[in-house]
């Protein structure tokens, strides 16, 4: 079978399928034996086990495989080991496959998210399942003839390629959360519409980065130690392009760049493994506790710069604004790019309108805050009644607080979305 055929196979009525390795199994008689609930195991539905049983470690064990084995009914064609052929005349063509688990916000590009239990089933997100946030078509990236450009002040530059970058500079690790300036958009536009792609609770991931520090690279380029101090920035490009040619671009200011506590990565390995194309192989930059925007992927080069990046993305794009601006009096110009994000939470489990039963209630979420602040406080009371709304609230070691409502921080481009996250249950007898 293909993935596509596997795909279709997504409900009971349809059937459930799912693959693990070059295996396909159709699971639809344990759906309802599953241990978890026949809601867990849907979301592998159509898809790969793999990224879930990351999550739910029991799954690795040689009894649940043999259970799997009496479900088999079939293996993947050996061609789809290849990439397709695509088609020429759409730029999105040549795009890797998803998981079928992701919740689509657009296909073209692709921007998706994972289901919002997931996200606390591990404190890493499987790399299949880790939300993306693409502008552009997918580059196809020939890695034994990718060259990275960095340039330094007075014309110093160097050319690396990844085989150099991995030999040239010590790797290091981060642990990092990335999210999109427009997680939870969607509770913007419902107090009034909004520009963007409508993004539930799952623009945020955390993963675990391996790669070369900016900083080193930096140096090696020239860059002096002490040159974050005056107002310069490092301005990063993409090999994704649109039709014309213009590549995605963002930009941070040196004074980061350069310090060893930001830990600002040009990462080649996500969770120990190759960069997926989807998250930038085969380098991307991770700047930790900074709007995701400025993370750029297929990096083609790096550049000091005494203004930041004149991308469209950071002069004209992910910009926060007061309430009364509105399309006809925005001026992006007069606001400062974001960077570091304002502190985060959000309920994960039980979702929106789910029956939860009497007594004590288990209530998981998210918190998180920019610029590396710890969160010191988070809560969720649960009322006694038999209709309820749980609410969480996250305060960072600044004392920064979510504001209770969206009303006084929505903006026209819906970014910064982050007042109080409200789930509304019903509590069965």
């Amino acid at each position: 079978y293909t993935r596509a055929e596997v795909a279709q196979h997504r409900t009971p009525k349809e059937r459930v399928w799912v693959t693990y390795g070059t295996d396909v199994f159709d699971v639809t008689e344990f759906v309802e034996l599953h241990p978890g609930g026949p809601d867990k195991i849907l979301l592998a539905a159509g898809g790969a086990l793999e990224p879930f049983w990351a999550l739910y470690a029991v799954h690795g064990q040689p009894h649940v495989l043999e259970l799997l084995r009496d479900y088999k009914v079939g293996e993947l064609s050996p061609e789809e080991a290849a990439a397709p052929p695509g088609d020429s005349a759409d730029p999105f063509s040549g795009d890797p496959p998803r998981h079928p688990a992701l919740r689509v916000n657009s296909l073209k590009p692709f921007n998706a998210e994972p289901p919002p239990e997931l996200l606390t089933q591990s404190f890493l997100t499987p790399n299949e399942l880790f939300f993306t946030r693409n502008h552009l078509p997918v580059p196809a990236v020939e890695p034994g003839s990718y060259r990275l450009r960095v340039e330094g002040p007075g014309g110093r530059a160097l050319s690396l390629s990844l085989s150099e970058l991995r030999r040239r500079f010590p790797k290091h690790e981060v642990t990092a959360t990335l999210q999109c300036a427009g997680n939870r958009r969607s509770e913007m536009s419902r107090v009034r519409p909004v520009k963007g792609l409508a993004w539930d609770i799952g623009a945020i991931s955390t993963a675990r980065w391996g790669g070369a520090r900016l900083r080193d690279v930096l140096l090696a380029a020239g860059v002096r130690d002490d040159s974050g101090d005056g107002e310069w920035h490092v301005c990063f490009e993409g090999l994704d392009a649109d039709a014309s040619g213009t590549p995605y671009g963002a930009s941070i200011p040196l004074k980061r760049a350069l310090s060893a506590e930001a830990e600002v990565l040009l990462a080649y390995e996500m969770n120990g493994r190759e960069l997926p194309r989807d998250h930038g192989f085969p380098v991307r930059v991770v700047v930790p506790g900074v709007v995701g925007a400025r993370s750029v992927k297929w990096l083609r080069s790096v550049a000091v710069s005494p203004s930041e990046s004149p991308s469209h993305w950071q002069q004209n794009d992910y910009k926060g604004f007061c309430p009364s601006v509105d399309w006809d009096s925005v001026d992006f110009g007069a606001a400062p790019a974001i960077q570091e994000l304002p502190v985060q939470s959000a309920i994960t489990e039980p979702r929106p309108g789910a029956a939860v039963p009497a007594g004590e209630l288990t209530v998981k979420g998210y918190a998180w805050s920019g610029g590396g602040r710890e969160v010191v406080r988070l809560r969720a009371p649960v009322p006694a009644g038999a209709r309820l709304e749980l609410v969480c609230k996250a305060v960072d070691r600044s004392y920064n607080v979510q504001p209770d409502t969206v009303g006084p921080i929505w903006n026209l481009r819906g970014v910064l979305s982050n007042a109080w996250h409200r789930v509304p249950v019903t509590v069965t007898k």
